[in-house]
């Protein structure tokens, strides 16, 4: 007999899609209490900080005020009974639909230089401030843009895939194999996708809980085909951190979008 060992919304206990890190560097998650969960009257509660060790608050919280709350309808609801401590913050959500939810935040920025009056200028902000504030036709413009994603999966009754429609901006996660149904041993299949197009090589690398407790971190790297995807096995049930960066540059153009 052969005994299939689930786990428990893996990635989905973290999937950061973000800027780059430093080897040493402080890691943003989101942790639900639960991530499959049958019943009318499921909750869940989620912590959410930014720390050293993964899945073990002990830098400072994260804040909420970026956070949303996406139902299997599409529609947002609201963080229920949030706050905020010293390491770490919590909050609750209504699991009043069936399907999977979608738990996160996300981020676009935009650095930039450029010379004017012959002086060197620099920008990093949000992309609504780039278009207001560095001047149309810049001379030597230079921009880098970073999109950060930090998404966190729960299902209710049975996994559902609308939460994951791509919106075709930035780096996006578009599963064959749906975050809730990842069984240890088993191969599996991620798509990530990069402003609606498939993220060709890129790198991504799996890193399981626990690694306070462990000698080395355990991390898993796999590259994404042509076509965006990328295969890889769990060895053991648990929750997992994901990771991956995409940044892009362009030199003597106006900039992203």
């Amino acid at each position: 007999m052969t005994l299939k060992t689930r786990l428990l919304a893996v990635a989905a206990a973290g999937l950061a899609l973000t800027a780059p890190l430093a080897a040493n560097a402080h890691r943003g998650w989101l942790l639900p209490s639960f991530t499959v969960l049958s019943g009318d009257g499921s909750w869940v509660t989620v912590d959410a900080a930014i720390s050293n060790e993964l899945f073990y608050p002990d830098h400072r919280p994260m804040r909420l005020d970026g956070v949303t709350v996406t139902a299997p309808d599409g529609s947002t609801q609201k963080l229920q009974n949030a706050s905020t401590g010293q390491y770490r913050s919590t909050f609750d959500v209504q699991l009043n639909q069936a399907g999977t939810w979608k738990i996160g935040s996300a981020s676009g920025t935009i650095q930039a230089s450029w010379t004017e009056n012959g002086e060197v200028k620099r920008f990093r902000g949000s992309p609504e401030d780039f278009a207001s504030q560095v001047p149309a036709g810049a001379a030597d413009l230079k921009t880098i843009r970073s999109f950060n994603r930090n998404e966190t999966y729960v299902s209710r009754d049975k996994p559902s895939t609308e939460v994951f429609k791509p919106t075709g901006k930035g780096l996006e996660l578009v599963p064959v194999t749906h975050p809730n149904d990842l069984v240890a041993t088993e191969t599996a299949t991620f798509r990530f996708l990069v402003d609606g197009k498939p993220a060709d090589g890129l790198e991504v690398t799996f890193i399981p809980g626990g690694s306070r407790w462990r000698a080395s971190p355990g991390e898993i790297k796999v590259k994404a085909s042509a076509d965006g995807a990328v295969k890889f096995t769990l060895p053991e049930a648990g929750m997992y951190w994901v990771n991956t960066t995409v940044r892009s540059g362009e030199a003597g153009a106006r900039g992203p979008g």
